[in-house]
């Protein structure tokens, strides 16, 4: 039986999922994927890549993510799911490119800088 080792990142968050053929379980963390992602949005999101080629609840995946946000988290994963799906099948390459689940999410929280406040906020201008 064949595993697939993917990683997927964005913003922070990074996903290093492992994925085999089975009966469709999802963990997250140890944890089912209810229980990880309560809100179903983002249930969606990490199930998007397997609804898109029509393969939900064909292959077994765990989890595991680390860094960022709830929902950077989610879409990491999804990210990963789809580099999984690429490998096990190489058709679904253009399904899933055209939606953007391949594309890497460069975006992250720019710095603070010396001096100022926040990243790009200075402080008040007084002229006298």
């Amino acid at each position: 039986m064949e595993i697939i080792n993917t990683i997927g990142r964005r913003k922070t968050s990074v996903a290093r999922i492992y994925m085999k053929p089975g009966n469709g379980e999802i963990t997250v963390n140890d944890r089912t994927i209810e229980v990880y992602f309560p809100f179903d949005l983002h249930q969606i999101v990490v199930k998007q890549p397997l609804t898109l080629v029509g393969v939900d609840g064909s292959y077994d995946i765990k989890i595991n993510v680390d860094g960022g946000g709830i929902t950077g988290q989610a879409e990491a994963a999804r990210m990963a799911i789809s580099r999984a799906l690429c490998e096990f099948d190489a058709e679904h390459r253009s399904a899933l490119k055209k939606e953007g689940f391949l594309t890497r999410d460069p975006r992250m929280v720019e710095r603070k800088k010396s001096g100022r406040k926040k990243a790009r906020k200075k402080f008040q201008f007084s002229k006298r």
